[in-house]
């Protein structure tokens, strides 16, 4: 159920965003995320469906949030206005890596080299996760572009879409994950459970064990969230699916009219272009992700009533 929103966009907020004007820059970023995001994985607990793997948006750019060497504590934090990876120690020491044209195996030797100077060695598994025939990050000399303004603009729609995936989040009160960004997929997403088991799930991700993805979705969901592009399209798209998909789920009309099922994908789909250009790119993104839901959750009997709160239920200034 939709909570009003308390903070709107004009379209003018939404930056243009076209795959074919940066998909080098995001190949690389992608596993530059994936070097980091792989720091934070080997040094903290295992959280239910991978929740200790995402970064964290921030108004800069993604964090790992505080991540633990022993009794010392340590954040990475890409900085995509400065183009800079920061790295920051509970004793005040720091070092700081640039962004710019490099390639994956610079990259990931001066962070791990800056681990190793600061006192935090640490060790990660040099293939990247999720894409198929990779290359081991310290053997990439294939990935190198970066464009500073695209790598920008790619933060600034995140942010948009960040403040309105948490305006959905909010009118749910069943389990519900954050709203993160998966370096293994390089998409930003949210998930709502019914609580309810699910099918154990396949697997056959590349380079991803079946266990996890299995741990992953161990649990009915709705899922959405946002891709740059690649991995099946060529242009930035919102998606949306259901694990498992039930039965009158998949291919039907939906609001808005832009959005489709995409067979290949198994997903509903919206792009990022038609939420860009509507009248309210926030209303128009809302009703993507409530009639997806709506969907999965009605086609999926699931119990509505003690999961969801209506807008405007909950007042803490009383």
């Amino acid at each position: 159920m939709r909570v009003p929103l308390t903070n709107r966009s004009t379209p003018e907020d939404w930056p243009e965003l076209s795959w074919d004007a940066w998909s080098d820059t995001a190949a690389t970023l992608h596993l530059w995320t994936q070097v980091v995001g792989k720091i934070r994985l080997v040094q903290t607990p295992w959280i239910n469906h991978s929740w200790h793997v995402p970064l964290y948006l921030t108004a800069r750019g993604f964090t790992t949030s505080p991540v633990a060497f022993g009794g010392r504590t340590a954040e990475l934090s890409f900085d995509l206005f400065a183009h800079q990876l920061d790295i920051q120690v509970s004793d005040g020491q720091q070092r700081r890596v640039s962004l710019r044209d490099k390639s994956v195996a610079s990259f990931y030797h001066e962070v791990l080299d800056s681990l190793e100077q600061l006192g935090l060695p640490c060790e990660i598994h040099k293939v990247p996760s999720e894409i198929a025939d990779a290359i081991p990050f310290d053997e990439d000399h294939d990935h190198h572009h970066y464009d500073p303004e695209y790598a920008n603009r790619f933060l600034r729609a995140l942010l948009q879409i960040y403040r309105v995936f948490t305006e959905f989040r909010a009118g749910f009160t069943g389990k519900v994950s954050p709203v993160h960004f998966f370096w293994g997929s390089f998409d930003l997403a949210v998930t709502r459970f019914t609580g309810r088991a699910a099918p154990t799930h396949p697997g056959g991700v590349p380079n991803f064990p079946d266990w996890v993805a299995a741990e992953a979705y161990s649990h009915e969901v709705s899922s959405a969230g946002f891709w740059p592009g690649g991995g099946g399209i060529d242009f930035p798209a919102f998606y949306s699916y259901a694990y498992p998909a039930p039965e009158g789920f998949p291919e039907q009309t939906i609001e808005p009219a832009d959005a489709y099922w995409s067979s290949e994908l198994g997903e509903y789909v919206l792009p990022y272009d038609s939420v860009r250009e509507a009248g309210s790119p926030d209303d128009y993104l809302l009703d993507f992700l409530e009639a997806t839901y709506t969907l999965a959750a009605d086609t999926g009997a699931w119990p509505r009533a003690e999961l969801e709160r209506p807008p405007g239920g909950f007042n803490p200034t009383g």
